[in-house]
């Protein structure tokens, strides 16, 4: 790991064609951005993970751009209450890697705005040894909004919401950038 801040992955977590996620990706990456932050914009429709887990260059690509980030933010919808399957591969084709590396959602659905998927995934982050912030950025039905020209959306609500997790994400970043410096994260 690098001693200076090597900025935030944010990871697309839907595969489906039409995703509504590339428009919530493309929200979050225009705030982050204009917020000064440096992005890794991860596309899991861009890459391939074995279902064998198999050594393959995409896996380890995956794997070394979380493993030079400081902060990671998932981008997710919510399938069946859950999350996506080619999310969940991905994350288990990393192991390390996601250890004591903070981690934020950013979640969209129906009336649960994709918060099933999300405590889903603070699970399995947890025992990957990743810290989960508490805040979450939730997007309950937003594809009515986001046709509506006419509207501003996602609005300043939830560009709030944003703000606010970011600031505990990039808090428990430069935390636990500091700590793996002086002690190296027991395995």
């Amino acid at each position: 790991m690098s001693t200076e801040s090597a900025g935030i992955a944010v990871i697309l977590g839907s595969v489906r064609n039409e995703r509504f996620g590339k428009q919530v990706t493309t929200w979050v990456h225009k705030q982050l951005a204009e917020a000064g932050h440096q992005v890794d914009l991860i596309d899991l429709a861009e890459l391939t993970f074995p279902s064998n887990m198999d050594p393959h260059p995409d896996v380890a690509s995956f794997t070394e751009r979380i493993d030079r980030v400081d902060a990671v933010l998932v981008v997710t919808p919510e399938y069946n209450h859950s999350v996506p399957g080619p999310l969940k591969v991905a994350i288990d084709a990393v192991r390390n890697e996601w250890q004591a590396k903070p981690i934020g959602f950013v979640s969209y659905g129906g009336m649960s705005g994709g918060l099933r998927a999300v405590e889903a995934l603070r699970l399995i982050f947890a025992e990957l040894h990743a810290v989960t912030v508490r805040d979450t950025v939730s997007l309950h039905n937003p594809w009515g909004p986001a046709a509506d020209p006419t509207v501003s959306y996602p609005g300043q609500a939830e560009s709030e919401a944003l703000r606010t997790m970011m600031q505990q994400l990039l808090w428990w970043a430069n935390a636990l950038r500091a700590a793996k410096l002086k002690e190296p994260y027991p395995t």
